[in-house]
């Protein structure tokens, strides 16, 4: 499985998150999105989506450390992500809509879920519209 997680680039940004390096994914009290948290696994790969005002997939991660008790609210989780790389070029929330094979992607149909499945045809053509434009 693959995943999208969503940050408002003013709160915490990709930029931020290469300077870091790694980050405990936190702040996620969404049923749903929990429920994806703890579907994570070790080494899944994972865009990093900025929500507001750019609306775009700006770069990946990697599941470093699976779901555990959130040290701040034991009633949530929390994972801990490893920085990937940039995409080539941002892919924004336009293209990806504009695109019908999108249609039942999460982030067109749930916009607002914070942590999302990304299936593996999905991913491959986020890559290459990132790619290629």
């Amino acid at each position: 499985m693959r995943w999208l997680v969503k940050e408002e680039p003013d709160n915490y940004s990709f930029a931020q998150f290469q300077a870091e390096g790694r980050t405990t994914w936190a702040g996620v009290s969404n049923p749903v999105a929990q429920r994806n948290l703890r579907a994570m696994k070790k080494g899944e790969k994972v865009f990093f989506y900025h929500t507001g005002k750019q609306k775009a997939i700006v770069g990946t991660a990697t599941v470093d450390v699976v779901a555990y008790p959130d040290p701040t609210n034991a009633k949530l989780v929390v994972v801990e992500l490893a920085v990937g790389k940039p995409l080539k070029r941002p892919v924004t929330l336009a293209e990806i809509k504009a695109d019908k094979r999108f249609a039942t992607m999460p982030l067109v149909r749930i916009a607002r879920l914070s942590v999302q499945p990304v299936t593996d045809d999905e991913w491959d053509m986020i890559e290459a519209m990132s790619r290629f434009g």
